[in-house]
């Protein structure tokens, strides 16, 4: 009897085992096959980076009742916001504005136009964090340090760690902007949850920035 070979059992391999079920309709291939690695369904990404969110939304929910609270003290003297923040917050939003068009751009497969705007975004996220560096410059050559006054210890603190969380968003939108290939999913759907965290981080510095100048 004639035995014959089918390009798929090729594709799998020589251990023998039979070929790897279809794709789960998440961008997936199942984890069937001998020697394949574990397919992580799509939707516990969004549902992790859901979480994610949700966390952070609490943590600075958070800052902003302690902020409220410790503002209703007798001690509190409000500081003047560095100017350099509303150009800030431009930039900020600019970049969600490339960010949308780039990932617009993947899904209509211009790979090259998406890379040059989803380079300008992190340029831009970059250029956020060196303003804010520039506003704390700013406030130190007033004489405003983060143990001045309790309304200078929230700024520091508020805008710090709003600042951290937007470096974790430059590192994943530069993993994006370097990486076109992923084992586990699609690039068109990690440029999709970087560009859910980033706006997540316009938003929240757009509320922290009118908390901080209408709260002095």
């Amino acid at each position: 009897m004639a035995i014959t070979t089918t390009a798929e059992e090729l594709r799998v391999g020589r251990g023998g085992g039979p070929p790897p079920p279809p794709g789960d309709g998440n961008g997936g291939r199942g984890d069937g096959g001998q020697g394949m690695p574990h397919v992580v369904p799509l939707r516990a990404y969004y549902l992790g980076l859901s979480l994610g969110l949700v966390s952070i939304l609490m943590f600075f929910m958070a800052l902003t009742s302690a902020y409220l609270v410790r503002k209703g003290a007798g001690d509190w003297q409000g500081i003047a916001v560095p100017p350099v923040l509303w150009v800030n917050t431009v930039v900020l939003i600019l970049s969600s504005l490339t960010v949308e068009r780039a990932r617009k751009l993947l899904a209509a497969g211009s790979q090259e136009s998406f890379r040059l705007w989803w380079g300008v975004t992190t340029l831009l996220g970059v250029t956020f964090l060196v303003g804010q560096y520039v506003a704390w410059q700013q406030l130190r050559a007033a004489g405003v340090f983060l143990t001045t006054n309790p309304s200078s210890s929230f700024f520091y603190l508020l805008s710090g760690a709003h600042g951290v969380h937007v470096m974790g968003g430059v590192l994943a939108l530069a993993v994006v902007f370097l990486r076109q290939n992923y084992r586990r999913v699609t690039q068109a759907a990690a440029a999709e949850m970087a560009s859910i965290y980033w706006h997540f981080m316009d938003l929240l510095w757009a509320f922290l920035l009118l908390l901080l100048y209408l709260g002095r």
